[in-house]
């Protein structure tokens, strides 16, 4: 199994990255939460992998912290939790603030979440009490934050429909970006704005 990856930020396109190592392109899906932290391209990083292995796929995911893999590898346990669930919740919210709402018990937010209703946020609270890691704060690996790319909206409006909103969702939400907003910051507002709503 692949536990860590430790090469050449290749590629940028939310909420996927493309890292080198060796001369081999390792497709790595990756939180937003991890996403804004990443370097410039062409710089190192080093990722904490978490391996799923299917019958039709093997699919890495990446966090730039052992905490933040260890709070989706306890998310992932959860009855009704995916992995694609699970990323959609380190988007939302840092690892640290899921283990806040779920020890205050902050059902509206965990809900605030696509894919979490009312039920599996109970679930949520039920399942993971005591067993989140606070304090978890993420390692930032350097670099300068990602440039907005030709087509900064196409990206933004491409990583809030892998995260799960719909079409409908993420238009409304790019609606109240800032013109000149580039990528990171305007998946950061777009995810801001649709968990208050």
């Amino acid at each position: 199994m692949i536990g860590r990856l430790n090469g050449v930020l290749l590629e940028k396109l939310p909420p996927q990255v493309v890292i080198d190592v060796q001369g081999v392109g390792y497709e790595v899906d990756v939180p937003m939460t991890t996403y804004y932290q990443l370097p410039s391209l062409g710089e190192k990083v080093v990722l904490f992998i978490h391996q799923v292995v299917r019958e039709d796929a093997h699919l890495l995911f990446g966090f730039l912290s052992r905490a933040e893999r260890e709070t989706f590898r306890q998310l992932i346990k959860v009855t009704g939790i995916g992995a694609r669930i699970a990323l959609a919740i380190l988007s939302g919210m840092s690892a640290d603030e899921l283990a806040q709402a779920i020890a205050s018990e902050d059902l509206k937010r965990l809900s605030a979440v696509p894919g979490i209703g009312k039920k599996t946020a109970e679930r949520l609270v039920l399942e993971l009490r005591g067993k989140l890691v606070t304090g978890a704060a993420l390692a930032t690996p350097g670099g300068l934050p990602f440039a907005a790319a030709n087509d900064g909206r196409g990206d933004i409006l491409n990583a809030l429909i892998a995260l799960g909103y719909s079409e409908k969702e993420a238009q409304a939400a790019m609606k109240v970006l800032p013109a000149d907003v580039d990528v990171s910051e305007g998946i950061r507002l777009a995810l801001k704005g649709l968990a208050k709503g």
